[in-house]
């Protein structure tokens, strides 16, 4: 694995939207604002958005001749060192955008795999990115070597590729199978330890990437798993034995799920996910306080369902209920709009509560009725150990 090589300067990105005709506004300006975190979080500095509304994006640019005309003169204007799209684009693509701009063009996929070789801490999760970027990386290699030559380092170019010699498709196709072969034994060991661990209950955190897992995770277990405001914070499978009324459970933190995440890496880290898939019980956090909230809720939904792990027992955790506010309407919708707050018994008697239920909401941050939750896991987690294990029933 390359390493992320630093300079004097943070680089300077300018983001790409591209959105149908009827799709809302406000909604291709939320996925450019998630896409300025990820960029944030990669170490760059977002500066300008473009938005372009096209039917069928252009095959060999993405967007329009004229909106790359206008990046174009922009990127010259203000020394800008890479475009990223929120979308992934073809390798093809990719080469004639970097031609037009004479700058690295990026696209989600290359980001975020960027994002998760800088996260990697453990060998594991190290093995697993590197897996998941040789295999975005092969039918990329015609058009990889020549900005290679030309840049050292940078966002997208951490990790394989740095070398004429790996851009090579039977080299690196050989370092996949051994990549797969070392995951496949880590695998083994994993499953064992997990059967070692007993009859415990397996509890697992599930949400979308910066919602407050991890948080949460040092909040219920009284541990110290790292936790920042920034997106992707755990790579790794976190598992800690929790108490609660004397009643004892295993609960894991994993990998925050995201809009459009990468395949390759879905399938690298299907095996960190298996202690989604193993679990008895899912809690499905939720930041309450972000406007597209109802979005993260079905982009988890259906990852969990690709995972196979959909028909899981789930409580919903909004969470964030602290910068929680709504827009209040007025009765003939004319007039400014007031943010409100709402009372946990208001929120308790929402339409988010009956449309997610069973649901509590909380502020992990705050504190905020952690209590209650404590009451209802432990509620759960004793109804599944006692269908599981009816001879244990007088301990609880």
């Amino acid at each position: 694995m390359g390493g992320f090589i630093n300079t004097s300067e943070p680089e300077k990105a300018v983001l790409v939207g591209v959105s149908s005709i009827d799709q809302p506004f406000s909604q291709i300006e939320d996925y450019l604002e998630e896409l300025a975190f990820l960029i944030e979080t990669a170490g760059a500095i977002p500066v300008k958005k473009f938005i372009q509304r096209l039917d069928i994006p252009n095959s060999r640019t993405y967007i329009g001749s004229g909106k790359l005309i206008e990046i174009k003169q922009f990127v010259k204007g203000h020394a800008i060192d890479i475009v990223v799209f929120d979308d992934e684009l073809s390798p093809s693509q990719i080469r004639n955008i970097e031609k037009e701009l004479e700058i690295r063009a990026l696209d989600r996929t290359n980001l975020i795999l960027d994002i998760f070789a800088h996260r990697a801490k453990t060998a594991y999760a190290k093995t697993q990115v590197e897996l998941a970027q040789y295999e975005y990386l092969l039918p990329r290699l015609a058009g990889m070597w020549t900005h290679l030559e030309r840049q050292r380092g940078g966002i997208g170019l951490r990790g394989p590729g740095e070398t004429e010699i790996e851009t090579d498709r039977r080299i690196i196709r050989t370092k996949i199978a051994l990549l797969k072969d070392q995951l496949e034994k880590i695998d083994k060991q994993m499953i064992t330890q997990r059967k070692n661990r007993g009859k415990l209950v397996r509890v697992a955190l599930v949400g979308y990437t910066n919602v407050g897992k991890s948080t949460l995770m040092n909040l219920l277990s009284k541990s110290d798993v790292f936790a920042e405001n920034k997106l992707f914070a755990t790579l790794d499978a976190t598992v800690r034995k929790v108490v609660v009324s004397n009643l004892p459970f295993l609960l894991s933190d994993t990998v925050g799920f995201i809009r459009k995440l990468p395949h390759h890496l879905v399938e690298s880290f299907k095996s960190t996910l298996d202690v989604v898939r193993e679990a008895d019980l899912l809690l499905h956090v939720v930041d309450i306080s972000h406007t597209g909230f109802e979005e993260q809720i079905t982009v988890v939904n259906q990852t969990l369902q690709e995972i196979n792990a959909a028909d899981k027992p789930m409580l919903v955790v909004f969470n964030k209920t602290d910068a929680f506010s709504y827009i209040k309407k007025d009765d003939d919708d004319l007039g400014p709009k007031l943010r409100e707050n709402l009372t946990l018994n208001e929120l308790k008697n929402s339409w988010m509560a009956k449309n997610n239920s069973p649901s509590i909401f909380i502020s992990a941050l705050k504190k905020q009725n952690i209590e209650e939750l404590r009451t209802m896991l432990y509620e759960k987690v004793r109804e599944i150990h006692v269908t599981r294990y009816p001879y244990d029933n007088f301990l609880y």
